[in-house]
């Protein structure tokens, strides 16, 4: 199957601009279960990143340290449990830390009725889901990732293999992967094979993954707020995350240049409404 490049104009169809009958639920609501005592700062970031790329509410669950740090940066998110359209999970943990607890309460979400984005210390956990999940490995968590699912572990060479891994991998659970790397690749079990090219090498820094996967969260849960909820429409969602954080990085690395310079995460989020607003200008 070969693979689509996914473009602004693709983005554009999957964001959904608010309209005067719109509230902060109609929006759509994400949750999510990221960070730890070790690694807060994960936590910030995808919260900053889920409401720079425009959601009608955020909820963090995690603990305290990094519930304190997120209401420190961002006052207006919501640390009460409730209903939510789409979840972001692991960001910011690892398995090997986790408890009894917190295990449950992930298995509990990986089972329930919304999508959820899995990340970092939740991949471990995708086998026994039930849920549509959307993965967001890197070559090496996609790897302890196949062997999870009893597939046979293997490093690719070049964006074809990479794509065939990635395809693979997706069949396997069910669901939609989105690989990481100096170009994005998302496939989906059954459906599309897209490639997200808009990024820029100086997006290889600390965190930015943990902003992708707020972007990423915030898109799906706008998309199932609108009713779109099948593994092709969570593609898409994973692709315009992917396709937003790219560009968005590299607008902020070209604040510095036409050759681009050093950026933080939180560089990136902060770029975020821009590029939203742009994308659905056209």
């Amino acid at each position: 199957m070969t693979a689509k490049d996914w473009t602004g104009d693709d983005a554009a169809r999957v964001l959904r601009e608010p309209t005067a009958d719109d509230d902060k639920y109609s929006r759509g609501v994400v949750g999510l279960r990221t960070g730890s005592t070790r690694y807060p700062g994960a936590a910030v970031l995808g919260v900053e990143a889920a409401w720079r790329t425009g959601t009608g509410m955020v909820r963090y669950l995690g603990p305290q340290r990094a519930q304190d740090f997120v209401l420190q940066r961002r006052p207006e998110t919501v640390t009460a449990d409730g209903r939510v359209q789409a979840w972001v999970i692991g960001s910011g943990t690892d398995a090997a830390d986790r408890d009894a607890p917190e295990t449950a309460a992930l298995r509990g979400i990986l089972s329930g009725e919304v999508p959820v984005v899995v990340d970092a210390g939740a991949l471990d956990l995708v086998p026994g889901a039930s849920t549509s999940c959307l993965v967001t490995p890197h070559a090496r968590e996609l790897t302890r990732l196949r062997e999870a699912l009893g597939l046979t572990a293997r490093h690719a060479v070049g964006d074809d293999e990479r794509e065939a891994l990635a395809r693979e991998t997706a069949e396997a659970f069910g669901g939609v992967v989105l690989l990481k790397g100096a170009v994005t690749i998302v496939a989906a079990a059954g459906g599309a094979t897209h490639r997200v090219r808009s990024g820029t090498p100086w997006l290889a820094t600390a965190g930015t993954g943990d902003v992708l996967g707020g972007v990423v969260g915030a898109v799906l849960a706008g998309a199932v707020a609108a009713g779109d909820t099948d593994l092709d429409d969570l593609a898409a969602c994973a692709a315009t995350g992917a396709w937003l954080h790219g560009v968005a990085g590299t607008r902020a690395a070209r604040k510095y240049g036409d050759g681009g310079g050093p950026i933080t995460a939180l560089d990136i989020a902060g770029e975020l409404p821009g590029v939203v607003a742009a994308t659905l200008r056209g």
